[in-house]
């Protein structure tokens, strides 16, 4: 049994402690917050209650096999409801044909239904397309986002062998051209090319092996835990708690520690140190030291190398980082609704028709908040009466942007930084515009606002980004920066900014593949139950 911390009490965090606790590790968590979460974090405030982060449950699958690992399910931890219709999506009304929106359902066939209706031969193009998405998402389920990479035999296998030749044009091939090949209506473009942007990437640069993400929202399905994902994050808790975990809050972390074997500091050039602790300061501003045989980091990846470790201990020092691309920040709108919103339902996309333009603003050279801008937004009160008083909706909206400190923070009331507020009014009249919902700002009775600058400062987040390093071929899979240090023996990673990459599901993979490293287990695929 060794000891083992965790920094950082985020979904990572927590799955990676509930893992090694049930792998017969001592663990303590020290969460810098008052609470746990993270990312997944929740805000309520007179009777309404926000998810603060994730807010998509996709990828079933891999909750299913984390909870199977602790020994329960997702059906026992989770109160799931699968939406159907999975989303909306709404473009700019047309002078002639008015508000214009399509409801996607659930399903393949109901999929290809909606495409048919829009597109001559799409329903047929989208099966083949839905096929081929299901098809590489299992060979990346059992050859890539489980996979550890420190052994090359696991990776090769009959399935990829058999599959190489389209997997090497997928991953040659953008997303945004190999859907425009298929499709020529923008709108469903644009509904097989948006996950990339939750991805942290543009599509016109995403590997077109990406196009796997659509077989989670259109085939598998989009699923909602009542209570949100803060549900989850309590689920997760109890669970790790249970199965003898500490968790520590208000404790930051302001140092990994290490030290030659032997006991000798880590000072001289030679044989590669080991982690030997952290030292971290309380609330009330002590510091102390915590000893540990490995240190698991579920913070973000920049700032424990940059911060956390002395520059001779980094295995990505900040000249690494000069070369790593990051996925977008993001604007976010916490509105309180007085009365019904039919217009929308759970979850709504909102897509200009300047969408290369919009994408062109986050992602390119001359960086700056799209406008007009394409948007998401979660109404979860549609499905979920606990997160609003009765009579009002719940909605939140975010509006991706550059990552960039410099847009600034939100606020309560409107009194974030200026263009922060600026795009969220923009946001706003945007909705009641599209969605025919004309008096929205004036029934709005809550609003709080999130900005670049507030995950920088709540989370350590690089460039103030939302998610993490963007999935461009060069930062994916085994390109991707790894979940152990390559200087100090005994540290590891865990979380979106490492790998396999951004999102809830990959948080929690991320802890299996760390669980995997200091098991010395180097197979591809999920853990066996």
């Amino acid at each position: 049994m060794s000891r083992v911390i965790v920094i950082g009490g985020g979904v990572a965090g927590l799955a990676t402690s509930a893992l090694l606790v049930r792998d017969g590790h001592e663990v303590t968590v020290l969460e810098r917050g008052d609470r746990l979460g993270g990312r997944a974090g929740s805000v309520e405030e007179r009777g309404f209650r926000f998810d603060t982060g994730p807010s998509w449950f996709l990828m079933r699958e891999v909750y299913d096999h984390f909870f199977a690992l602790l020994g329960t399910s997702t059906d026992e931890q989770l109160d799931l409801r699968l939406l159907d219709p999975g989303y909306q999506v709404f473009s700019e009304p047309d002078d002639v044909a008015g508000l214009r929106s399509v409801t996607v359902p659930h399903g393949v066939e109901a999929v290809a239904e909606l495409f048919e209706s829009i597109e001559p031969g799409a329903g047929s193009a989208v099966r083949t397309y839905l096929r081929s998405a299901g098809a590489t998402a299992d060979v990346a389920r059992s050859r890539f986002l489980y996979n550890p990479f420190d052994r090359l035999t696991p990776v090769i296998g009959r399935d990829v062998l058999r599959s190489l030749p389209q997997l090497t044009r997928l991953l040659m091939r953008p997303l945004a051209g190999f859907v425009k090949r298929r499709f020529k209506e923008p709108i469903l473009r644009r509904i097989l090319t948006y996950p990339a942007v939750f991805l942290g990437t543009d599509p016109n640069r995403a590997p077109a092996i990406y196009h796997l993400l659509s077989a989670f929202d259109l085939d598998q399905g989009v699923f909602y835990p009542m209570g949100g994902f803060w549900a989850l994050v309590e689920r997760m808790e109890e669970l790790a708690r249970a199965a003898g975990v500490t968790v520590v809050t208000g404790a930051e972390v302001t140092e990994v520690m290490a030290q030659r074997r032997g006991g000798r500091a880590a000072v001289t050039r030679g044989g590669r140190p080991t982690v030997s602790g952290v030292r971290w300061t309380a609330a009330e501003g002590r510091s102390q030291v915590e000893l540990a045989d490995l240190v698991v980091s579920a913070a973000d990846l920049h700032h424990t190398e940059t911060e956390l470790l002395p520059q001779r201990l980094r295995s990505y020092p900040e000249s690494a980082w000069s070369k790593v691309e990051s996925g977008p920040g993001a604007i976010i709108a916490m509105l309180g609704v007085d009365g019904a919103l039919p217009e929308i339902g759970h979850h709504s996309l909102f897509f200009t028709d300047e969408w290369e333009e919009n994408l062109q603003a986050i992602f390119g050279t001359d960086q700056r908040i799209p406008d007009p801008a394409s948007f998401y937004v979660c109404k979860p009160s549609a499905t979920d009466p606990t997160v609003a008083p009765g009579g009002h909706e719940n909605l939140f909206v975010l509006i991706p942007v550059p990552a960039d400190v410099e847009i600034g923070s939100g606020g309560a009331d409107g009194d974030g930084s200026p263009s922060v507020e600026a795009a969220v009014d923009a946001a706003i009249e945007r909705i009641g515009l599209w969605a025919g919902v004309e008096d929205l700002r004036d029934r709005i009775r809550l609003r709080r606002t999130v900005g670049p600058a507030d995950f920088a400062r709540d989370f350590h987040s690089w460039k103030g980004g939302m998610l993490g390093p963007s999935h461009i071929l060069r930062q994916s899979a085994f390109l991707r920066m790894q979940n152990q240090s390559r200087c100090v023996d005994g540290l590891y990673y865990a979380g979106a900014t490492t790998a396999p990459g951004i999102g809830v599901p990959m948080c929690l993979i991320s802890a299996e593949v760390v669980a995997k490293r200091i098991r010395g287990d180097h197979s591809a695929g999920p853990t066996p139950v």
